[in-house]
């Protein structure tokens, strides 16, 4: 569990600098900066995801029957508002930050099919940071509400989030966690 923790720490540590530290960070300069982030960012991954397989199971909760689809439900708006956050479409001007928002449908539909400790500390923690980003950036920016787009961008990140959808999908059954079951239990 200690390197879950810590690969937990060091995405929030990384990813929060620039706004806890602005001075810190701007004396890295863009690009450095940003490859301090990147680096760290791979090193958390790396940390949380080794750090869950090797957990524990420490039952916390038990999820409800069919919660699963559920799930299966939010991973697909999870992806579509990840992919959002690069879209030229109509609905990207009306939702700011939907990249976090992505994150935090991510981590309620994953703790909605996992009740254990590590998944309490991976799912809950990333969930988070997502709202501590968002609150952060909320507080420190104005937002220059984007233009709207078309109606093509929008069925274009569709596309990409089904194919992308079914990729991670097929990831899941091959670890062994067919997500379309109604539960992983």
């Amino acid at each position: 569990m200690q390197i879950l923790v810590l690969g937990l720490i060091l995405w929030i540590v990384s990813h929060l600098f620039r706004r806890l530290v602005p001075g810190v960070r701007a004396r890295m300069g863009t690009v450095p900066g940003k490859m301090a982030v990147t680096v760290l960012s791979l090193a958390a991954i790396i940390l949380m995801v080794i750090g869950y397989r090797r957990a524990e199971i420490a039952p916390v909760y038990t999820p409800l029957p069919g919660m699963g689809h559920l799930t299966d439900l939010l991973m697909l708006v999870a992806l579509f508002l990840f992919g959002l956050s690069h879209s030229k479409g109509r609905l990207r001007a009306h939702l700011r930050h939907p990249m976090l928002w992505s994150v935090v449908v991510w981590a309620v539909a994953h703790l909605l099919v996992n009740g254990d400790m590590a998944s309490l500390v991976l799912f809950g923690g990333v969930g988070f940071w997502a709202v501590a980003s968002m609150l952060l950036i909320n507080a420190q920016e104005t937002w220059n509400r984007p233009a709207p787009g078309g109606l093509r961008g929008d069925a274009v990140v569709l596309a990409l989030a089904l194919v992308l959808y079914g990729a991670i999908a097929g990831i899941h059954i091959w670890l062994g966690h067919n997500p379309f079951l109604g539960t992983y239990g």
